[in-house]
This record gives C-alpha cells, structure tokens and sequence, in this order.
C-alpha cells in the first residue's frame, strides 16, 4: 500500500473519531464539569489516535531511522507497518488477526459494555435520589472510568503512537483524582452508607476472588 493509499485520509479521520466520541457520549451522557472533563480527555485521545492512523503518521516519521535500520525493506508508510506491535514482535501475515489485535478488540468491546452498563444502573439510581450499588458498581466504585482505560487500552494495544502512549497515564492519573473528588463529594452526602461501600468495593479493578468466611475490607485505591 502506498503513503498516498495509507494515509492523508482526513475525513476517515473525522468519521472514525466522531463514531467512537458519539458512541462513548451516548452511554456516558457527561454532565456535571468533571464528566466533561474526562469524557473531553478521553475524545482528545480518540483524536490523537486517528490523525496517526489515518491522517498524518508522526509516530512512523520519527521513528523512521530505527525502523529502516532494524526491518530493511519494510514499507515504512503502509498502513499495516502503522500496526507497530505486529512489526515488533514479529508476527507474520495479517495485522488484523495477529493475537494483540483480537485482544485490542476484547477489551474495547469490554470497555464499551462496561460503560453502557454503568450508565444505566446510575442513571436509575439518579432518578431515586440513591447510591448507585447494583450492576457493576456493585463490583467497582468507578466502573466508567474504568472502562474508559479499557477502551484507551486496546487502541493501544491495536496501533501505538508516542502521543497516545504519552497521554495514556496522564488520562489515568486524572480519573484518579476525579474520582477522589467525586467521591469526597459523595461521602459528603451520604456519610456512613457510602463509607461502609467504599471500604468493601474496589475502586477500579474488582476482586477476582470472595473468601468464604465473609467478605474482605478494602480500603485501597485498586
């Protein structure tokens, strides 16, 4: 595939980049200024992603010396050479169905589910005036958030870019912090209900295991 085939495609950009921001909006639905904040976070991310995958390959360009040397021959600007893990590790054939882009998709398609779950059991609990504890808040106490890595995660995994890879912990370093203060908030609100929640949920990655004499305290932030 030539560089003029592989990329330049500014509308495949805009589309790509409006159907994931459109459908993540759909299930997240942000409304106060901190679900603007990290639902803007994340669409900046999906625009990143898809002005190197389509638009203009930065990451290919700076990287073009280390990649001649390393692969002679390699057609730095087609398409699937922009599969970077696909070149890296040496698989061999399509990049579409090598191991790390079926996973990209799992966890994407994950991540997708999870946040449309978590969106409906609070979206039902915002209309009673209640804690959101059923769903997956009954395994997580932040489970958008969490879903929203997932997602950034398999894009990743599927087509690496510098930016990306430079945005990625900053992205997750700020869903920290707003969650902390989301739930300061809520502690504020609902006192001991919510603290007794808090101490038995994880935060971001739910437990794998419950023991059988009862269920764990945590007080971490996992």
């Amino acid at each position: 595939m030539s560089h003029e085939a592989a990329y330049g495609l500014w509308g495949l950009v805009i589309i790509n980049s409006l159907v994931f921001i459109l459908f993540a909006f759909s299930f997240f639905k942000p409304r106060t200024s901190r679900d603007w904040r990290s639902f803007g976070a994340f669409a900046a991310f999906v625009v990143a992603l898809f002005t190197e995958m389509y638009g203009f390959p930065l990451t290919i360009y700076l990287l073009s010396g280390w990649l001649t040397r390393r692969y002679p021959g390699l057609d730095l600007f087609s398409h699937e050479t922009g599969h970077l893990w696909h070149t890296l590790l040496g698989f061999k054939g399509d990049p579409h169905f090598d191991p790390l882009h079926i996973l990209s998709m799992v966890f994407i398609a994950g991540g997708f589910w999870l946040l449309s779950s978590a969106w409906r059991v609070l979206y039902e609990a915002q209309r009673g005036h209640a804690l959101a504890l059923t769903g997956p808040y009954a395994r997580l106490r932040h489970p958008q958030y969490t879903a929203f890595v997932l997602i950034m995660t398999g894009f990743l995994l599927q087509w690496p870019t510098l930016p990306t890879l430079v945005m990625f912990p900053i992205l997750v370093v700020m869903y920290v912090r707003l969650a902390k203060r989301e739930e300061q908030d809520i502690r504020n609100e609902y006192g001991d209900i919510y603290e007794q929640y808090r101490r038995k949920t994880p935060a971001f990655i739910p437990r794998m295991r419950t023991r059988a004499h009862g269920t764990r305290q945590d007080t971490g932030w996992r």
